[in-house]
């Protein structure tokens, strides 16, 4: 079944049930960035892969809104499906819900699944439609009656993340949240965003590839801890440290039976963002929503001395694997056939070989040529490009390992480049330079900071539509909150212990993209009378391709942190190569 074809069988449903306009997310219960496949009903839809998105169907017409890193992406892959590309954030652009309240009629009905819209985006949604004079059916799931061979969730059991790499107990960590719930004056704490579920508990799953987390709720109050989930996928050995560290666990299916159990009058905290309509729903209405963000979104952000040291460890080995595939990569290039997508498994398979590795942290990113300035691309059998002796492939990849989760991108030379391509090499590394050397007072935010990486593309008059950085989970998300590098305001004050990505890049449509990002962390540095300074360490090892460099466009300083850097890499990873790598390995971070 083709996409209009599925758009049409959703119209004649909508007229069934008196929907005149529906709503359908890339989302699950969990407000999820990335999901499982029973949940991409976006992507089934309308063909859109991209990570972002939402479509918006009505009798007669069809639009998709997505952000600046899918527009070349959502271009391509909605050509001919009927559905138009709304660039969402662009100037005079409607969002969604501006633009269904200007189509509709007052007295019209818009529709969506209430289990897979945040509270905040439901409460917008109803807000502006009820002004409109428009109704809502916010429990009518018309997807799942057309996607006839929809995928189905995963029973793969979960599983303990050994306080050996997690550093707390969950008891421990128990205490934390606690504490947290008692300076805010709350009785409960209910938690539904995935990742901060499987910290919690040290519990980890195979519910999203990439991602290892299982499906769960978790309701916290000062006497007990439920954990929900499917009890067929909480092996004894789970159970058991479960109980050990207090806590019960019950059946996935219970939590809206057990929110409408709420003493009333009691205060309860939820992440608006986090959790689903239907599930805030759930709660009586006379207890006190407290609507912030999680307390161990906050938490889990500052890895403690054991996270960090098993993630640095963690770095070397990655930063291995890299190495023995750049090598593979420059030494086999034109001699004999490699695709975009071989050469994605040859990486793979050199994670492989690295202790502790469980799976990618993404899909990864690798792009030949033009097909990079897709920032978030993803080749296909019989659409990847073969790569040759020439022009630029850019690899963003990383892995989920039991001792932390890594994010790398490299942008690497296969033979001659343009003038062009060579200068947009230097300033993405400029720009990246300029974050990693950056010194600034404690209270700083992300978005304090994320001019220092743009600076030298605003100059030459370039820009990247997405955002400079984001934090990294400890064998979890390989993008999590609260901090970030973005132009989008963010009050998250860069802490000590915080992980974080340096990734600016230059991207020209059917020419070339352009990436270089390394891992971050946040360390203290001087204290004086005016108060406490930070800085970061890169923790990344890995070379950039000094044959994309123009040093006539580096600075002195630029050259020098170009030659210290390259001297570490050297020097961590030499000893875990072969004399033939070692020796390659040597020349590429030679001193310029």
């Amino acid at each position: 079944m083709d996409v209009k074809t599925r758009i049409q069988k959703l119209r004649e449903l909508m007229a069934e049930n008196g929907i005149d306009a529906y709503i359908v997310s890339n989302s699950d219960p969990h407000q999820s960035e990335y999901m499982a496949e029973h949940w991409k009903v976006r992507s089934w839809i309308s063909g859109f892969t991209g990570s972002n998105g939402t479509v918006v169907i009505t009798k007669d017409d069809a639009g998709l809104w997505t952000d600046g890193r899918y527009y070349i992406q959502a271009e391509k892959q909605l050509s001919g499906s009927g559905i138009r590309l709304f660039r969402a954030a662009e100037p005079n652009v409607p969002s969604y819900v501006e633009w269904i309240s200007d189509t509709l009629k007052e007295g019209s009905c818009v529709g969506f699944d209430g289990w897979v819209f945040s509270t905040n985006i439901a409460k917008e949604m109803e807000k502006n439609f009820k002004q409109k004079g428009m109704e809502i059916n916010k429990d009518i799931n018309l997807l799942d009656r057309i996607w006839e061979d929809r995928p189905t969730v995963s029973t793969k059991p979960a599983f303990n993340h050994d306080v050996e790499f997690a550093g707390k107990t969950t008891l421990e960590k128990l205490t934390e949240v606690r504490r947290e719930m008692k300076k805010k004056s709350v009785d409960y704490y209910l938690i539904s965003s995935l990742d901060d579920i499987a910290w919690l508990f040290n519990i980890r799953g195979s519910d999203v590839r990439n991602n290892p987390v299982v499906a769960s709720y978790a309701l916290i109050s000062m006497e007990y801890a439920y954990l929900f989930i499917d009890t067929k996928k909480a092996p004894q050995e789970v159970q058991k440290i479960l109980e050990d560290n207090k806590v019960e666990v019950k059946d996935y299916e219970n939590i809206l039976l057990e929110l409408r159990k709420l003493d009333n009058n009691k205060r309860i905290l939820l992440d608006p963002n986090r959790t689903s309509i239907k599930v805030y729903d759930a709660i009586p209405s006379n207890c006190v929503k407290v609507e912030e963000t999680d307390i161990t979104t906050n938490l889990k952000a500052l890895k403690n001395d054991i996270e960090i040291e098993s993630l640095k460890r963690c770095q070397v080995r990655d930063g291995v694997a890299m190495v023995k595939f750049l090598y593979w990569l420059h030494s086999n290039i034109g001699k004999i056939e490699i695709t975009e997508i071989s050469a994605t498994e040859k990486l793979e398979s050199f994670r492989k070989e690295q202790k502790y590795f469980v799976e990618p942290s993404f899909n990864t990113i690798a792009a030949y040529k033009d097909h990079a300035a897709m920032m978030h691309y993803n080749a296909y059998e019989n659409e990847e490009y073969e790569l040759k002796a020439e022009g630029l492939f850019l690899v963003d990849s990383g892995g989920q390992y039991f001792d932390g989760t890594t994010d790398i991108t490299r942008t690497m030379v296969l033979g001659p480049i343009s003038k062009e391509e060579k200068e947009d090499f230097t300033l993405v590394l400029k720009a990246h330079i300029a974050l990693c050397k950056a010194k600034f007072l404690y209270g700083a935010t992300g978005s304090n900071l994320d001019i220092l990486a743009r600076q030298p593309l605003w100059e030459r008059g370039i820009d990247y539509k997405c955002g400079t950085g984001h934090g990294v989970g400890f064998f979890l998300n390989v993008h999590e909150g609260p901090q970030r590098f973005h132009q989008i305001q963010n009050n998250a004050r860069l802490e000590k212990g915080m992980i974080i990505t340096n990734e600016p890049g230059i991207y020209r449509e059917d020419k070339h993209g352009i990436r270089t990002e390394n891992t971050l962390l946040v360390v203290e540095d001087e204290l004086t009378e005016f108060g406490q300074y930070m800085k970061f360490e890169v923790i990344s090892v890995c070379p950039i391709d000094l044959e994309g460099i123009d040093t006539n466009l580096l600075t002195e300083k630029e050259i020098e942190w170009i030659n210290e850097y390259h001297n570490r890499v050297y020097e961590t990873l030499s000893p875990y190569l072969n004399k033939e790598e070692d020796i390659w390995l040597k020349n590429i971070t030679r001193e310029i």
